[in-house]
């Protein structure tokens, strides 16, 4: 059953808690979201935080995914550029399936989502996202329409001794 998708919706603390929960187990199993495993939910709220303060402000926009049960299945969060000479694009940050849909589609719902909320704010004409390297995660992105324009050898430590790519993947809208 496909996910169904809402830009912006009203931050409840369900939808809080939900996100929370989804970003402790997609970290939890490895997802590259900013974490190694194992964190807990504590772990991650400060960056959920930031998250929110963003979406508070105006700088960021959050699209959710739900699940037949109304659980949140995925997450991205939409963030405008506040460099003038940038503000044609956004970032794309915290791009999130739950493990629990690995496999079926919904990181690739997921990204397409994220495109035609992109394409619906004015003046946005790329989409432009970081991923950690060693996982077949460029792969992912670019069988997905992004392109990679980018690279910097060994800028993410997940532990000592490995290093990991930073690789920076873009998508035009036009």
């Amino acid at each position: 059953m496909p996910l169904t998708f809402t830009l912006d919706p009203a931050v409840t603390t369900d939808l809080r808690d939900g996100v929370l929960d989804l970003w402790t187990d997609v970290s939890n199993a490895g997802g590259s979201v900013g974490f190694v495993p194992p964190v807990t939910r504590e772990t991650v709220r400060p960056e959920l935080v930031k998250h929110l303060v963003a979406m508070a402000e105006g700088r960021t926009r959050l699209l959710v995914g739900h699940d037949e049960e109304r659980r949140v299945a995925a997450t991205a969060f939409l963030t405008r550029n506040t460099h003038r000479l940038m503000t044609h694009w956004l970032w794309l940050y915290t791009v999130m399936v739950h493990p629990r849909y690995q496999g079926q589609g919904y990181g690739r719902d997921l990204l397409a989502a994220a495109a035609d909320a992109a394409r619906s704010l004015d003046g946005i004409e790329a989409i432009r996202l970081t991923c950690r390297g060693g996982l077949g995660l460029e792969r992912f992105y670019a069988s997905c329409g992004y392109k990679e324009v980018g690279r910097v050898p060994g800028a993410i430590r997940v532990s000592p001794g490995d290093d990991r790519d930073d690789v920076i993947m873009l998508l035009p809208l036009s």
